[in-house]
């Protein structure tokens, strides 16, 4: 299994650059068409990853302030992250495993549907006390 895995991790970065070296070369070689690709996807990988965290950190705020755990948000970021990744390590092949991860659509955890879906205690008037608080 460790040499699968090894195996996977030492192709990958090969077969990008294999591929990258036969588009840019080559008898109608596109070296500079390939180049502005290999930056504009880092640039937009970087971007992503900015754009991540600050929607992460508004969704967990905006899910605290209502008392919940946004577990949606922090998947979303993650993935974002991860496509973001893709896009900032140079090649073609990352390119389009990151855009297939951001425009897959995602399935919510069961536990999450079902914890929107589940009835809420009722609150009784009763329950509640109104009063005044001062800290001396």
């Amino acid at each position: 299994m460790r040499l699968i895995f090894l195996t996977i991790l030492l192709a990958f970065p090969i077969a990008e650059g294999m591929l990258l070296y036969r588009l840019a070369s080559g008898p109608n070689g596109h070296g500079g068409w390939v180049l502005a690709w290999v930056l504009f996807a880092g640039v937009a990988g970087v971007v992503l990853i900015k754009q991540a965290r600050f929607a992460l950190l508004s969704r967990l705020a905006q899910a605290l302030s209502m008392g919940k755990f946004s577990l949606a948000a922090v998947i979303d970021s993650f993935r974002t992250v991860i496509a973001g990744l893709l896009l900032i390590f140079p090649g073609i092949l990352s390119d389009i495993l990151a855009l297939a991860i951001l425009l897959l659509p995602l399935r919510e955890p069961a536990f999450v549907a079902n914890q929107r879906n589940a009835p809420r205690p009722a609150t009784n008037s009763a329950d509640v006390i109104e009063g005044e608080f001062r800290r001396e």
